[in-house]
């Protein structure tokens, strides 16, 4: 029940402002200001709970979808190319058209956002557990993981949208919706770490079955499948479903406490008052700025660079560096590292300034990634590596959040009129980052096509493993290096961000001045 609701139906004269009343009319007792919405730490938990399902999810698929379609499934590295580049781009284009339905829907019993979150979980949860079982009709496997991957796509868009906009709606009081998105980010970031290691510990568990010497005659091969190898192939496509099952459990567990923790209030709905831009003009004058352009540029390249890294990531340690079974313990090293990382960036920018913890942050992956293009295999340099590419995730994943509302400002200020344009701002930035991550994924599978990789080879040829060792160093500097030129460009410094702050604080004064009453 929202607080302070029905606290004016008290006495009629708590309906007339007091300022209209005569002296002798005034009541006896002067009304009590609503008190604030305050959220308790359990709601806030709750709240937070429900960002872990997204990133534990996400995290699985980034990681280890590749490997499994290449090596456990068994499609040829083509197809497996289409399958993520269409599964990401979809993805991707899902964003803004959940957003615009869930803005059309209206309140129910359940609330506005609820109904997306409670009918969209077991759907989603059905489709999760299907990306990750092999059907026993392999002329039909890319049409299977192709509709389930778009499938599980929607569903946690559906669930993940809502669940986003949520935060506007649990409190009125800015200051209680910074506190939970606070817990929120807390929560997130750990469940990228959960998700790595329930995908990783259970899978690198198994043996991961390959052969010898994939060249080999059809007779060998056979002979291979049929003994040792069909046993450790099961096994590995167990542990997958197993893996699975256990982050399917925890996204219906995440989605319960946040529908019993958390209720939708319908006053925050009523306190927007401002009529919204119409969605096209919006975009249009978004797509115009100047500031948000050359953020998203630099970020864009960014982000496709530690995506790269990201989705070859186990395929260059497996055949490229020879740690077959090590890759689910370097992956783990990585997210816990940008996991302890992140309070530490957020100091950084605080004290120094977000221009300087970008150069900085983002950089500081680049001499590392040079050491393991040059050096040989070297089991301890390799996590040496993986904890410093953690350092830079956790920039490259706070910054971002960080710098928008900066950008947001200034387009206020220069279109004070322009109201509702934030969800264009953010879907946008997502929507570019997902069709970029879909591009990655589907140029570096089919590189390594064209490399030509062999499906389940204990090694791989040296065009392989030459072209592993480029997606995950080389082509990552580059796009490192060519974002943070981009960023150069990028007009709002700390002076800039003072300046908008202060004009916009002088912006928001007017209204209420020009609304007193007349003496």
């Amino acid at each position: 029940m929202a607080k302070g609701e029905g606290a004016e139906s008290g006495s009629a004269t708590g309906l007339l402002p007091t300022s209209i009343l005569q002296v002798g009319e005034r009541p006896a007792q002067v009304k009590e200001p609503k008190k604030k919405q305050q959220l308790s730490i359990c709601n806030k938990l709750c709240y937070a709970v429900g960002g872990a399902p997204y990133q534990m999810t996400g995290c699985a698929l980034g990681f280890f979808l590749q490997i499994y379609l290449l090596d456990v499934a068994q499609v040829d590295p083509f197809s497996a190319s289409i399958i993520l580049f269409v599964g990401r781009a979809w993805d991707a284009f899902t964003d803004p058209l959940v957003g615009f339905c869930i803005s059309k829907s209206s309140w129910t019993c359940l609330g506005r956002l609820m109904p997306w979150i409670i009918f969209s979980t077991p759907l989603a949860i059905i489709a999760y557990f299907l990306i990750w079982f092999v059907p026993d009709f392999p002329q039909g496997q890319i049409l299977w993981y192709l509709l389930f991957y778009c499938l599980f796509e929607t569903l946690v868009t559906c669930f993940h949208v809502p669940y986003s906009a949520l935060t506007m709606f649990i409190s009125t009081e800015q200051s209680e919706r910074d506190s939970a998105t606070a817990y929120r980010m807390t929560v997130e970031v750990l469940g990228t770490v959960l998700g790595t290691a329930i995908q990783g510990q259970i899978v690198g568990q198994a043996n991961m079955p390959c052969l010898e010497d994939p060249k080999d005659s059809a007779v060998a091969t056979e002979d291979a499948n049929h003994t040792h190898s069909t046993t450790s192939l099961r096994e590995t496509k167990n542990a997958y479903l197993l893996a699975a099952g256990a982050i399917a459990s925890i996204y219906v567990i995440c989605a319960v406490i946040l529908v019993l923790g958390v209720r939708e209030q319908r006053e925050a709905y009523e306190t927007q008052q401002a009529e919204p831009i119409p969605f096209f003009r919006g975009l249009r004058l978004v797509m115009s700025h100047g500031p948000y352009i050359k953020l998203i540029a630099g970020f864009l390249f960014t982000s496709l660079a530690f995506m790269l890294v990201e989705g070859n990531f186990a395929l260059f340690c497996t055949y490229t560096l020879g740690f077959r079974n090590e890759f689910q313990n370097l992956l783990l090293a990585i997210m816990l590292s940008a996991t302890f990382t992140i309070p530490f960036w957020q100091w950084f920018l605080t004290q120094f300034g977000k221009k300087t913890a970008v150069y900085i942050g983002i950089s500081s992956a680049v001499p590392f990634l040079i050491l393991v293009a040059l050096i040989e295999s070297n089991l301890i340099v390799t996590y040496v590596v993986a904890v410093a590419a953690g350092i830079s995730v956790a920039a490259a994943f706070l910054l971002p959040w960080s710098m928008l509302p900066d950008v947001i400002d200034d387009f206020h200020l220069k279109h004070p009129h322009s109201h509702g344009t934030e969800p264009i701002f953010f879907s946008f930035y997502v929507f570019f980052t997902k069709f970029a991550s879909g591009v990655s994924l589907g140029v570096s599978t089919l590189s390594l096509d064209f490399a030509g990789y062999q499906t389940r080879g204990c090694s791989q040829p040296a065009p392989v493993r030459f072209t592993l060792k480029m997606l995950v160093t080389m082509a990552p500097i580059v796009l490192i290096l060519l974002g943070l030129l981009l960023f150069e460009l990028y007009p709002i410094d700390e002076e800039k961000r003072r300046q908008n702050k202060k004009a916009l604080q002088a912006l928001s004064s007017r209204p209420r001045k020009a609304a007193r009453p007349a003496r």
